[in-house]
């Protein structure tokens, strides 16, 4: 019986990009509940990132939070809203094996009540924005 080619052995790669949705208020001001994302999946991860990763004592549950600090054994989290929690303070250093990807992108759906004109065009105009590192860190980053 003849070998399969190398080709065949080849499992196609599912796409990098997928779409996620915000739940809670932990990443507000950056982004807020309802927001979609644009998530990169398999990106490499810098300090300052807005990631999304798998919770560490519950992993069927996609977290995004902001990568603040390399430390031994993977990443340090914080959410961008001081008061929410849910982040490194409450269960540590996340692994490596459970960052997921760097969110690119977020855009916030339109409201129902969004019927003018101007209201269309005001929510057209601030909708969709690329999620930016935070390279210089804020200072619930630098604080800890």
């Amino acid at each position: 019986m003849p070998e399969p080619s190398r080709d065949a052995e080849r499992v196609k790669a599912p796409l990098p990009f997928g779409v996620a949705e915000v739940t809670g208020p932990s990443m507000v001001p950056t982004l807020h509940h309802g927001d979609r994302l644009l998530v990169h999946y398999g990106a490499r991860v810098g300090r300052g990132d807005v990631i999304v990763l798998r919770h560490p004592f519950q992993q069927d549950l996609l977290v995004v939070k902001r990568a603040a600090e390399r430390r031994e054994g993977g990443w340090w989290v914080l959410g961008d809203n001081t008061y929410a929690g849910g982040d490194s303070t409450d269960y540590g250093v996340v692994p490596d094996e459970l960052v997921l990807g760097r969110v690119r992108f977020r855009y916030r759906p339109r409201r129902p009540a969004q019927r003018s004109l101007a209201a269309v065009v005001g929510w057209a105009l601030s909708a969709a924005r690329p999620v930016f590192s935070a390279r210089s860190a804020s200072r619930r980053l630098r604080a800890r």
